[in-house]
């Protein structure tokens, strides 16, 4: 592709000045539209991020009737389904934000509107663009593990609850186990090769988040601060899942794969409240394993680098729609981890164990 790839942005909160952020960096990409729900609000997130050539509009139909080659969806979680089948049956590719539906049907639909368009349906996991991330995941599928049968994957912020359409059942789906749990599943899951789940068990609660005394819109929150999970796979791998928004705790604890012949923890980087969570970088790897009829442990070297991550996620989509390669992150992986993430609400919800169904 020659000429300048043309780019949508649907949604204009905070996530979609990162976007703008990032394609503004690419000398082939031009942003050429902005849709919001809320009348004017585009115009003035046109303005505000000097897209002085975008059209604006109060609506996602109206821009997907303008020529692009992709878009990237920033609104909040009840609107990705509706968006992104339409974006698709548009023809156009598409840059999905986290987390991925609402519901598994929603996803289950939202994968088959791709295949039916020809159009990527990527997702935007940037944990994934640290190399060592890619380090991890080469550890584990080398084999030098052994046979992993436990994995332990979580994180939790001592205080660091959002608001708005964060805490909103209606506009959000979930709290924490949409909002930071998917990137916790999609570390494990990836390094693991996605592997297909078959039942969990779940707990959630919102102890903080109703408590006026740890958050100003108590009266509003309406979904979970925390939970815990225990899921099974077809391998018969088992998953511990853990999650929390706000604690009286440090950590949760680190990830963890333990396989018959070695073991790895896996620490995030990052400090402070917000922190303790997979939606960053790595911050340390250490096997533990037998040498010379000894136990002992390496800590692994990681990569030093200096990158960007979230600007390589939207540059890695930019370069996919130039180049016609399929989607870096493609939405019929994200929807195994949709189906946990359902599976956990159902079974909280349920108080018991329920199964998994995924389409073949």
């Amino acid at each position: 592709m020659s000429k300048k790839i043309r780019i949508g942005i649907i949604g204009t909160g905070g996530i979609a000045r990162a976007h703008v952020s990032a394609y503004k960096k690419l000398p082939y990409v031009e942003i050429v539209g902005v849709a919001d729900v809320i009348p004017g609000k585009s115009a003035a997130f046109a303005e505000a991020n000097e897209l002085k050539e975008a059209a604006s509009f109060d609506t996602h139909t109206e821009l997907l009737r303008m020529d692009l080659d992709g878009v990237s969806i920033c609104t909040p979680n009840v609107s990705h389904h509706i968006t992104t089948v339409d974006a698709l049956r548009a023809g156009k590719n598409v840059l999905l934000e986290k987390p991925m539906s609402v519901t598994l049907q929603e996803g289950i639909e939202m994968t088959q509107a791709a295949k039916e368009s020809g159009k990527m349906l990527t997702l935007g996991f940037q944990p994934r663009y640290d190399p060592n991330m890619k380090l991890l995941q080469e550890i584990v599928q080398s084999g030098r593990l052994g046979n992993v049968y436990y994995v332990e994957t979580g994180g939790g912020r001592r205080r660091g609850m959002p608001g708005g359409t964060f805490i909103s059942k209606k506009l959000a789906g979930a709290g924490a186990m949409a909002d930071i749990g998917c990137y916790s599943l999609d570390m494990a899951l990836n390094t693991l090769g996605y592997p297909r789940p078959v039942t969990v068990s779940a707990f959630t609660s919102n102890h903080f988040g109703t408590n006026p005394l740890y958050h100003p819109e108590a009266s509003k929150f309406e979904v979970e601060d925390f939970g815990v999970a225990m899921v099974r796979f077809e391998n018969d791998l088992v998953l511990q899942f853990k999650i929390s928004w706000a604690m009286h705790m440090d950590s949760l604890g680190s990830t963890l794969f333990l396989g018959t012949d070695a073991g790895l923890k896996v620490t995030p980087a990052g400090t402070g409240n917000w922190s303790g969570v997979w939606d960053g970088a790595v911050g340390s790897i250490t096997m533990f394993h037998d040498e010379f009829g000894g136990q002992t442990s390496t800590a692994v070297p990681l990569v030093q680098h200096q990158l960007n991550l979230f600007d390589q996620k939207v540059h890695d989509f930019a370069e996919a729609v130039r180049d016609n390669r399929p989607a870096p992150i493609p939405g019929e992986q994200i929807l195994i981890q949709q189906a946990i993430i359902d599976g956990v609400l159902r079974s909280a919800e349920a108080r018991k164990e329920v199964s998994i169904e995924l389409p073949r």
